[in-house]
């Protein structure tokens, strides 16, 4: 009988050990992983904050520029604000996925920007007589296989001609200014689709494809060539 108790006591206290650690072990897991992924939504909450400021920032140099003469603009424009905002917000979506509301507040303002940026720049082009050549470009990421690719090529010709500026609209966002834009240019659901020069083209395009519709480019590609050869010349 006293081996008997002996037994259940030992069974007993073995269970309760093996509970225990099992316990300590769940509650050390649930501690890392909340303390990751705090640190993770701070990280990120820091990021949406900054990429906030960074808009109005950018909103205001529009209105500065807007009031500027030729004379005062120079390279350094909006536009290259909106390039870096635009990588960060990829880098924002990649962290906490298209569906967040913060990311879509976000997504708007860049939108908007984006489109501002896009009548200023026009506005400076007419004015001051200007040699820029816009694309503005619709995807999706839902239904578009050639969207990415179409992607990559706009990356290469911006590395070639700075001169061209793209702007991207992701056609499936469902806000007025982008169904304004898609109603005006007459943007079909054919996507990708390029708006160049007053026409739209649909599926994807290869770097020459794109060049020829933008006739600017041959004139920038002599500057360049007798730029090189006088370079290599010296």
């Amino acid at each position: 009988m006293e081996v008997e108790n002996k037994r259940e006591k030992t069974d007993w206290l073995k269970y309760f050990y093996t509970f225990l650690i099992t316990a300590v072990i769940f509650g050390t897991a649930i501690y890392i992983s909340n303390y990751f992924s705090n640190k993770k939504m701070t990280q990120l909450k820091t990021m949406e904050d900054k990429i906030s400021l960074d808009i109005l920032s950018s909103e205001t140099q529009f209105s500065l520029l807007v009031e500027s003469s030729c004379k005062n603009i120079g390279d350094n424009t909006l536009s290259q604000e909106v390039g870096q905002l635009g990588d960060k917000l990829l880098y924002t979506e990649q962290k906490v996925g298209s569906n967040d509301s913060d990311f879509q507040n976000l997504k708007t303002y860049y939108s908007l920007l984006e489109i501002k940026d896009y009548l200023l720049m026009k506005k400076i082009s007419q004015q001051c007589n200007d040699k820029t050549a816009f694309i503005l470009y619709f995807y999706s990421n839902q239904s578009c296989d050639d969207c990415q690719d179409q992607g990559f090529v706009l990356t290469k010709i911006h590395e070639l001609y700075p001169q061209i500026r793209i702007y991207s609209f992701d056609y499936d966002y469902n806000i007025p200014t982008i169904e304004t834009l898609k109603s005006i240019y007459n943007i079909k659901n054919q996507l990708p689709a390029l708006y160049i020069n007053g026409k739209v083209t649909y599926g994807l395009k290869t770097l020459d494809q794109i060049k020829k519709l933008i006739p600017e480019t041959k004139t920038w590609d002599k500057e360049a060539t007798a730029s090189s050869t006088v370079e290599s010349g010296n």
